[in-house]
């Protein structure tokens, strides 16, 4: 999966106030549009956009249908930001290195003056 897709579907603060909210447990759009400010069509376009991301599932349950968070569908978007993190620390730790290296060189320099 793209993760380009579930970061645009949570760049909306609508979208991602709705994420939320569901993360809590399953709702109806009559539900989510009790909580959030925008009118029941745009919850359920912000759902729909949500779910072609694979962040939200959705189940019908006898007249109504109900939203969930899908939690796997976060996998991806985890893997990417984990891959980031781990070029992030390994910077880190070679900069660490060579601060290291340095501070040594210099007190080598310092004893032999």
């Amino acid at each position: 999966m793209d993760v380009g897709a579930q970061l645009g579907a949570l760049a909306d603060p609508t979208r991602r106030r709705i994420f939320e909210l569901l993360r809590s447990g399953p709702q109806s759009v009559r539900e989510l549009t009790d909580r959030v400010a925008v009118s029941q069509p745009a919850v359920s376009q912000h759902l729909r956009v949500l779910a072609e991301a694979r962040l939200v599932t959705v189940r019908p349950v006898g007249a109504k249908r109900l939203y969930s968070a899908n939690l796997d569908g976060l996998e991806s978007l985890r893997s990417w930001l984990d891959a980031m993190w781990d070029d992030v620390l390994d910077g880190f730790a070679e900069a660490a290195e060579q601060a290291l290296t340095e501070r040594q060189t210099t007190k080598r320099q310092g004893e032999r003056s």
